[in-house]
């Protein structure tokens, strides 16, 4: 359970996008004042303490390191990782209150270069009067290089302490320098037991929550509700406030929510998705382990998830693809041409018919024998090329097409494979260093037990003749 409360407020800024209050000094204190009535449920029932925490106790628990130094007023620079409604402006604010730090805010997508000057010129004010500045960068991966280097002397020098939001990965969106000088918090999104209890204090708060409506909701639409957010609660929260006051109330004035008013209320939820975030690659390497793994039920799962997220399909077929000749490999001749039809159908009937190629192929690849034997061959044979560029190809192997390379010895010797009985010849191929040298092992797995029986064949029968040769000289 590492996740937090906290989702239900990570969207919307704690002043607006990119906004701050009308005095920065006294901007967290606004922050915790009362909500306003009028505000999304989700927003009313934000937390106002790590004790409202729910979950992320890996990160900010009690006992943990970062709990401490936050109770201690000693918090380092950080850089919040997260998907949207993890909680990531929520715990920013409540970090700016624990350790009695004005807070300023901005968001990367409206403020500039401009914008962090002025904060600075604040937080120099603020140092003069032995008041420490925090500032709140939302979505700081949308910041370019200059604007992230505007801010780096000042988090170096302690002026300003940073906290970063980020939905996408900080090793790839932050610049190393002002990476190396926060510390990253990874923070995932709820879980459905989170999110429940999330659901329940909700239902009960007389003061933020939905109290005073004396909501009943029926299990099965908590259920729906959870397994339809996304784990994101301020998805759940807004969803349930929207379904509560579009219900009827009883004679007695309890509102009753049903599994049908959840579905009105959610509409058409969205997958968490980003096709060119984090969750293309941890989705797609999810598809190809579950393949590689020979778990067909797995497999289709992923490929689905992903086209319904609006993922290419032309994406997910070119991966089967190297599924099909990484992990089936010769266990299974058959898998590669199967997965490159399945490429060519996709590319000439497209969605929604595509996903059908798709699941056959990726079904066929999971159940199919693996084998990763051309993989770890060409890896072995990359090992010795690299450290044999310089070695020559032997005279007999080069081409003789030429008077000049035939008057050069090109071609002599050559043994040709189809003059000897089965089409089996005993010569060098290699380069002479790495004469005898072998990187193809054959799997017993599928078809390629039968390419090892082969393979095994003609060594004995080389070895064969060259001990009929040896003991006839």
């Amino acid at each position: 359970m590492a996740r937090t409360i906290a989702a239900m407020t990570a969207q919307q800024g704690l002043f607006g996008a990119g906004g701050e209050s009308s005095d920065p000094l006294d901007a967290v204190d606004a922050a915790q004042s009362p909500a306003d009535a009028t505000a999304p449920l989700s927003w009313r029932m934000r937390p106002r303490s790590l004790d409202e925490f729910v979950g992320h106790e890996a990160a900010v628990g009690p006992g943990t390191v970062l709990r401490q130094a936050l109770e201690s007023d000693q918090l380092p620079s950080l850089i919040l990782w997260g998907p949207p409604g993890s909680g990531k402006t929520t715990l920013a604010r409540i970090v700016a209150t624990m350790t009695r730090s004005a807070f300023e805010s901005v968001s990367a997508v409206s403020a500039g270069v401009a914008d962090l000057r002025k904060i600075v010129e604040r937080a120099r004010e603020r140092q003069r009067m032995q008041r420490r500045t925090l500032l709140f960068i939302d979505e700081i991966h949308r910041f370019n290089k200059a604007q992230q280097d505007a801010i780096l002397p000042h988090v170096e020098s302690g002026l300003v302490r940073l906290l970063g939001a980020t939905t996408e990965n900080p090793s790839f969106e932050v610049n190393a320098a002002l990476l190396s000088r926060a510390r990253v918090v990874r923070m995932e999104a709820l879980g459905d037991d989170e999110l429940r209890v999330l659901v329940r204090r909700a239902l009960v708060d007389e003061e933020r929550g939905l109290g005073r409506l004396h909501v009943q909701l029926t299990g099965d639409a908590e259920s729906r509700l959870i397994s339809l957010s996304g784990g994101d609660a301020r998805v759940a929260l807004d969803a349930l406030e929207l379904a509560a006051h579009g219900a009827h109330a009883l004679p007695d004035g309890a509102r009753v929510v049903d599994v049908e008013a959840i579905d009105g209320a959610m509409q058409h939820p969205s997958l968490l998705y980003d096709r060119a975030g984090d969750q293309h690659y941890w989705l797609i390497s999810a598809m190809i382990k579950s393949v590689r793994g020979s778990d067909p039920d797995a497999a289709i799962y992923w490929v689905a998830r992903m086209l319904e997220a609006g993922e290419d399909p032309m994406f997910v077929a070119r991966r089967l693809v190297l599924s099909a000749a990484e992990d089936v490999g010769l266990a299974d001749p058959h898998a590669l041409p199967l997965a490159v039809a399945a490429q060519q159908a996709v590319h000439s009937i497209g969605m929604p018919e595509a996903f059908l190629p798709l699941a056959e192929t990726a079904i066929y690849l999971a159940v199919a024998p693996k084998s990763n034997s051309a993989y770890r061959a060409y890896g072995a044979a990359i090992e010795d090329v690299r450290r044999t560029l310089h070695q020559p190809v032997p005279l007999h192997l080069r081409n003789a097409a030429t008077g000049l390379g035939r008057s050069m010895g090109f071609g002599d010797g050559y043994r040709y494979a189809h003059d000897f009985d089965g089409g089996i010849v005993d010569q060098q191929h290699l380069p002479d260093s790495l004469a005898g040298r072998r990187y193809y092992e054959p799997t017993d797995r599928g078809v390629e037990a039968r390419m090892g029986e082969r393979l095994r064949a003609m060594r004995d029968e080389l070895a064969r003749r060259r001990g009929s040769s040896s003991g006839h000289s």
